[in-house]
């Protein structure tokens, strides 16, 4: 979802309102974090987060000052930037402390990443996407933003980064129908994975390494990306691209008797 919402009243709460594209980004960010905050049943509740997000220049990577602080996502390279509401929700949920090891799965333009690792250091930050530009685009942001230290790689999500593992915390920014067993395997034991679960309708879960799940309420995000596709090609679910094409391949390969015309004298 691009939006937090107030559970049960359904108040949305709103960010960065127009006219101020003349302030200085420092002023945007404060009042980004006070909008998220100070609402009740608001987005942020911990300190450390949200000191967090006022340190990260998020402008960095949006690019553009004013939109890089309205509640709304955006489109890069075909990967989804979050919103700043549903970017702290899932920080919430992550609940990163100092001198964690994080894993991010899918770190996109690098924004979560680099406001983890204000909580927990840049170099216990690990980041993964499977496609070959973001990565790229994820190190420089980091890197403008003062967050190079994170290590980010181009890898296939369902496998995680086993090399570094054990994590205390992993955050997967994409959905999947259940816990990636790798992922799930790569937690320390007392470790957690953050993750939307669920195909049509999502739900934000904090999984455990046991196993166990605490559901969140409802989100929406993009499916979790396999080997072989990328998030700037045109069709991104590949069990609707195969279903297609197997329809396809099923049309052109009918018996004589399905034609609907056979030039019998040929015979």
């Amino acid at each position: 979802m691009d939006e937090c919402l107030d559970s049960g009243a359904g108040r949305v709460i709103h960010i960065a309102p127009a006219g101020t594209s003349g302030m200085e980004p420092a002023v945007l960010r404060e009042d980004m974090v006070d909008s998220l905050a100070h609402e009740s049943k608001g987005c942020l509740r911990t300190g450390r987060l949200a000191q967090a997000m006022r340190t990260v220049p998020r402008e960095v990577f949006v690019e553009d000052e004013r939109a890089a602080y309205s509640d709304r996502a955006f489109e890069r390279f075909g990967t989804r930037v979050l919103a700043p509401s549903t970017a702290a929700r899932l920080l919430e949920a992550l609940a990163p402390e100092e001198g964690d090891d994080v894993l991010i799965v899918g770190v996109g333009v690098g924004y979560t990443a680099a406001v983890v690792a204000e909580i927990v250091g840049a170099r216990n930050v690990h980041a993964i996407d499977i496609t070959r530009r973001l990565v790229y685009d994820a190190r420089s942001n980091l890197a403008k933003a003062g967050y190079e230290g994170v290590l980010v790689d181009r890898r296939d999500g369902i496998d995680g980064l086993p090399e570094y593992a054990p994590y205390d915390r992993i955050l997967l920014e994409a959905a999947a129908i259940e816990p990636p067993r790798a992922l799930v395997q790569q937690l320390a034991d007392d470790g957690k994975l953050v993750m939307p679960i669920g195909a049509g309708e999502q739900t934000l879960t904090v999984v455990g390494a046991d196993g166990s799940q605490q559901r969140l309420g409802g989100v929406a995000f993009q499916p979790m990306l396999v080997e072989g596709e990328q998030a700037d090609t045109v069709e991104r679910n590949r069990t609707r691209r195969e279903d297609r094409e197997r329809a396809r391949q099923a049309a052109q390969s009918r018996t004589g008797w399905e034609q609907e015309w056979i030039d019998w004298d040929s015979y």
